[in-house]
């Protein structure tokens, strides 16, 4: 029976090279996977999943609206597909995670999400969230903190390399985006007295 997977993690731990490896291997046996991305800062119709060792595909792009159950019930009707694998699942609408529980529970087709679980502010996204409530397998994705901690944060740095307590939860841009334990991340944020002088902001 077909599952819903969410793969999260916060940045840097390896999400999209997994996706594209696992992927990889579906079409190495000859069988048919369809990739998602999200298009909210792309432009074009042409989607790009890429990673960080410079793996990347062609990928269909979702954005606010779109109907992903529709669409891979399309393509399936003619090709057969044997697994959908969506990048940057955190920016799922509510009901686009629940499109995609459809394809498990109605196509049999299994589902594989990769994202983050919460924005720079600590905060849930909007995909994250439902798929954390309805996901039927999930799985983080490790990575650590500069001071050898499990990551389980993120701190968006700006353009004076200090990390960022305000502001949209999206930005893209020359921002850059570090994976911090729970403990660190009260310090960058301001929620804690730093008592160490590791890190980025005590340079």
């Amino acid at each position: 029976m077909a599952k819903l997977y969410f793969h999260y993690a916060t940045m840097n731990a390896g999400k999209t090279t997994m996706l594209l490896q696992a992927s990889y291997n579906y079409r190495e046996r000859g069988m048919t996977t369809m990739l998602f991305v999200a298009g909210h800062y792309r432009k074009g119709d042409t989607g790009l999943i890429s990673s960080r060792i410079g793996l990347e595909t062609e990928a269909e792009m979702f954005r606010d609206g779109d109907d992903p159950f529709a669409r891979v019930a399309e393509h399936h009707d003619h090709t057969t597909v044997h697994c959908v694998f969506v990048d940057e699942a955190q920016f799922l609408e509510e009901e686009q995670a629940w499109q995609l529980a459809r394809i498990a529970d109605r196509l049999d087709i299994p589902v594989m999400c990769y994202g983050l679980r919460t924005d720079f502010q600590g905060k849930l996204f909007s995909g994250s969230r439902a798929l954390l409530a309805i996901a039927d397998d999930l799985r983080e994705v490790r990575t650590i903190c500069r001071c050898g901690r499990k990551a389980t944060m993120v701190v968006r740095l700006g353009a004076d390399g200090k990390a960022a307590r305000q502001g949209e939860q999206v930005a893209i841009g020359k921002d850059v985006y570090v994976s911090l334990c729970r403990r660190h991340w009260e310090e960058e944020m301001g929620r804690a007295a730093p008592d160490d002088f590791i890190g980025f902001t005590k340079a």
